[in-house]
């Protein structure tokens, strides 16, 4: 008989999804302080995300086969903060190691087009963010490479919403979407902050000169 990847009992990855799943929606913020015009013009009436929608939806996904979740990974690293859910810590990381080692990206049976993540390798200059890219010289001109070896990007009712970029070294760090953040109210925000840093220790355009 062909040894196949471990599987989780189906008790234990239904608890997990739903232990991750309500931690999730605690750690996205509720809007306050919303006036009554920002009320009638938001869709979301009750105040609750698209994330947190797309939780519950996941409650009645199909389990999963392999050792990592794909509905969980979904869900976490839409979250404002893995690293801040105690819940997606694990998840996340194994997936971080399975992938080093070439393994597949898990799927999830209910996400769709509208509702998924997926993965790509990266590819400096031309898929790395500039904060992240580096340039050296070549014997044949320049040689870039890029911090992070990967990234997972999450879409969310049809639109992007976060791509984390991994390393093999375990390091990550995410994109949120203009979408995602107006959502989500707070959010890790060190990809945002290492980009300004970037962008300010650029060398400054000079003036075209006064004719």
């Amino acid at each position: 008989m062909a040894l196949n990847e471990p599987q989780l009992p189906l008790e234990g990855a239904r608890a997990e999804r739903s232990t991750v799943i309500k931690a999730v929606s605690r750690s996205t913020p509720q809007r306050s302080g919303v006036n009554a015009d920002q009320k009638r013009r938001s869709s979301a009436t009750t105040n609750v995300t698209s994330l947190v929608v797309l939780g519950t939806a996941l409650l009645t996904a199909p389990l999963p086969a392999s050792a990592v979740d794909g509905c969980v990974v979904l869900l976490c690293l839409a979250a404002p903060s893995w690293r801040a859910v105690p819940q997606c810590v694990p998840p996340i990381r194994q997936l971080f190691r399975d992938l080093a080692r070439g393994k597949a990206f898990p799927t999830c049976g209910m996400a769709s087009g509208s509702n998924a993540a997926t993965h790509s390798w990266s590819a400096a200059p031309f898929f790395c963010p500039p904060q992240y890219t580096r340039t050296w010289d070549g014997p044949h001109g320049p040689v870039y490479t890029c911090d992070y070896d990967g990234a997972i990007s999450v879409t969310v009712n049809g639109e992007p919403f976060a791509r984390t970029w991994w390393s093999m070294a375990g390091d990550a760090v995410t994109d949120f979407s203009p979408s995602a953040k107006s959502q989500l109210g707070s959010w890790d925000s060190r990809f945002d902050a290492d980009y300004a840093a970037w962008l300010a220790s650029r060398p400054a355009v000079p003036a075209d000169p006064v004719r």
